[in-house]
């Protein structure tokens, strides 16, 4: 048995699929987890999530940006919809809803006994230890899985934002907030405010007052083994107590795994050329 976390996969199923073929995955034997953004811009996130769905307990895997964007517009909230999405084919299908209810309860959160490692779709303000990150993470899950999930949806795109992290925020300026780190975090200020609009890779930024959120050096979970994905730019990072997987399959880059069990890593080029990385 042996369990692999694999970075995100938008939509690009014959990549995973290959993927999975290059590791031997054995459904009746191993378990995969994946750091979110199943869906949108590649072309088959239908694929995917029924492939998902369908490994049943064999399968973990946390809500990512684009999913929520696949929930809002299955309810018809449309605000952030834009014309390189590629899920209609989702919304049309017959089991559309069946799948929306699938995707409703998935974790933003999953914390493993086993190896204790986090898994998250991005990232955590350095205001937060594990613990509190797993209290916020399940607010997010109880009200998405509520008989008041479309209002809860509405919230994440029109309430009122907040950038610096306060236990005091309230009803969907708090939901909101937590929603930001756990599916769009990538780098905060030196004074611990979500700089979101900052998307480049570490090369990229020169602004010694915007840090990467896992190596600010106030973080709280510093201590704490935690995978992500999220950040294409980023690429296969593996320092600060943490694991990096979107290697942006979907921009012609990779889709990577990494078997936890004794960090090997494996790689396969979106074109279909097969590299395993060792």
């Amino acid at each position: 048995m042996a369990t692999y976390v694999i970075g995100d996969i938008q939509g690009c199923y014959q990549e995973l699929q290959q993927l999975l073929n290059l590791i031997h995955f054995d459904p009746d034997k191993d378990v995969l987890w994946a750091t979110g953004d199943l869906v949108n811009r590649g072309p088959q996130s239908l694929e995917v999530l029924r492939f998902f769905k369908q490994l049943g307990d064999r399968a973990v895997t946390v809500l990512g940006n684009h999913d929520l964007h696949l929930l809002a517009l299955s309810v018809g909230i449309e605000k952030h919809k834009h014309e390189t999405d590629t899920l209609q084919t989702v919304l049309d299908a017959p089991d559309s809803d069946e799948l929306m209810t699938w995707l409703r309860y998935r974790p933003f959160l999953y914390y493993d006994e086993q190896f204790a490692y986090t898994l998250i779709h991005a990232g955590l303000p350095p205001q937060w230890d594990l613990f509190a990150a797993r209290e916020y993470a399940h607010e997010l899950e109880m009200a998405l899985r509520s008989d008041n999930y479309i209002d809860f949806l509405r919230g994440l795109y029109y309430a009122e934002k907040s950038n610096l992290w306060s236990n005091s925020l309230k009803g969907h300026q708090r939901l909101r907030f937590i929603t930001q780190c756990l599916t769009r975090l990538r780098y905060c200020t030196v004074d611990g405010k979500l700089a979101l609009k900052q998307k480049g890779s570490l090369e990229e930024n020169l602004d010694q007052n915007i840090l990467p959120w896992f190596k600010h050096p106030k973080r709280l979970t510093t201590q704490d083994k935690i995978i992500f994905g999220h950040w294409a730019t980023l690429g296969f990072y593996n320092e600060n107590n943490v694991y990096g997987l979107d290697t942006g399959c979907v921009w012609g880059g990779q889709l990577t795994a990494l078997r936890l069990e004794d960090k090997q890593r494996f790689s396969l080029s979106c074109q279909g050329i097969l590299k395993p990385t060792l």
